[in-house]
C-alpha cells in the first residue's frame, strides 16, 4: 500500500515550503494537490495555482512523488499544460504523477465563459482531451484534429523525464469513465482514481465504505469484461473527508486495512485543517510518520 498526502494550495510559499518538505520527511509516497481556480467553500479565499505549486514542491523535495488531483479540461487546454507539465517533469527529476478527470459544473466550468456542458459531452470532451495528452508528452512534434481541440506542429522538446511519459490516472465514479480508465491505457502505472463516496464530508465510515465498496465492485466487473489494462495498474483512493473522522492511528489502519481489501494500491489523506474542509488533529501525521513502514504492508 502506498501512502500520499493532499495539500490544498492555500498558503503563501514562505509558509507552505515547510508543509512539502515535512510530507516527504514524513515518508509518504507521494503529495498532491487540487487543480482549480477556485474551489467550493475555499473559492473566497487565498488558494495559489497549481503547476507552480508543483514546481517550487519539486525545488524544495528530492524523492517524493508530487502530482494534481485532478486536473480537468474545464480551463485547460492540451498543448500549454502539456508544455507546463513537461517542465514539471524535468525540474523534479521525473517525479511527476498526472490525475485528470472530466471536470464537474462549478467556478473553473464557467470562469473562461464557455457554455454549459451535459455529462456526455464532458465525457467526450474528457477522452479527447487526454487523448491528445498522451501524444503530446510521447512525441516531438504533434498535430491532431478533433471535435473539442485543433493542434499544429506542437512542440514539446525535449519531452518529460519520464519514458514514454509520466503516470496518468483516469479520475471516474460512473461506468463510462472506469471503461475508460481501464481500455485505454496499457502503460506500467497508468490507472483508477476516486474519492469513493461523493460528497462525503459529514457522512459516517460504515456509509461511505459501503458506497466506496460498491464503486470498487464496478471497477473489478470492468476490469474482468476486458480488454483489460496492463501490469502496474494503479488504483488510488483519495480519502480526503476520512481525516475528519480519523481519530487514532488504529482508525487509520482500519482505514487502509478496508481500502486494500477493495482492491486499492494506493491512498491519500488530506492535510488535516483548522476548520472544514477537512477539519483534523495535523498532530495525527506525526503518528502516522512514525508507523508508516507498517501502514505500508496492510493489505
Amino acid at each position: 500500500m502506498r501512502i500520499g498526502i493532499v495539500l490544498l494550495p492555500e498558503f503563501d510559499w514562505v509558509v507552505d515550503r515547510e508543509r512539502w518538505t515535512r510530507a516527504e520527511e514524513y515518508g509518504f509516497d507521494h503529495a498532491w494537490t487540487y487543480d482549480h481556480l477556485a474551489w467550493r467553500t475555499l473559492a473566497d479565499g487565498p488558494w495559489h495555482a497549481t503547476i507552480p505549486t508543483l514546481v517550487a514542491a519539486a525545488l524544495s523535495t528530492e524523492r517524493i512523488r508530487l502530482g494534481t488531483l485532478v486536473t480537468t479540461p474545464n480551463y485547460r487546454h492540451p498543448v500549454p499544460l502539456a508544455k507546463d507539465l513537461m517542465t514539471l517533469d524535468v525540474i523534479s527529476g521525473g517525479r511527476l504523477d498526472l490525475a485528470v478527470g472530466a471536470g464537474a459544473p462549478g467556478y473553473d466550468a464557467s470562469v473562461l465563459g464557455q457554455p454549459d456542458l451535459g455529462p456526455r459531452d464532458r465525457h467526450d470532451r474528457f477522452e479527447e482531451f487526454t487523448a491528445v495528452l498522451d501524444r503530446l508528452f510521447s512525441q516531438r512534434v504533434t498535430d491532431w484534429s478533433g471535435r473539442w481541440y485543433q493542434v499544429t506542429r506542437a512542440r514539446m522538446i525535449p519531452g518529460p523525464a519520464q519514458s514514454p511519459r509520466p503516470p496518468i490516472l483516469i479520475a471516474a465514479n460512473g461506468p463510462r469513465g472506469m471503461r475508460f480508465a481501464a481500455e485505454s491505457f496499457r502503460r506500467a502505472g497508468d490507472g483508477w482514481v476516486t474519492v469513493g463516496m461523493p460528497g462525503a464530508s459529514g457522512v459516517g465510515d460504515d456509509e461511505w465504505w459501503a458506497e466506496t465498496g460498491r464503486l470498487a465492485g464496478r471497477m473489478d466487473d470492468v476490469l474482468a469484461a476486458g480488454p483489460g489494462p496492463g501490469a502496474g495498474f494503479v488504483r488510488l483512493l483519495n480519502m480526503e473527508s476520512r481525516i475528519e473522522t480519523t481519530t487514532s492511528i488504529e482508525h487509520l489502519r482500519d482505514h487502509l486495512g478496508r481500502a486494500a481489501a477493495l482492491g486499492f494500491s494506493d491512498v491519500t489523506l488530506a492535510w488535516p485543517r483548522s476548520s472544514d474542509p477537512y477539519r483534523g488533529d495535523v498532530r495525527l501525521l506525526d503518528r502516522i510518520a512514525e508507523d508508516l513502514p507498517d501502514l505500508r504492508r496492510i493489505g
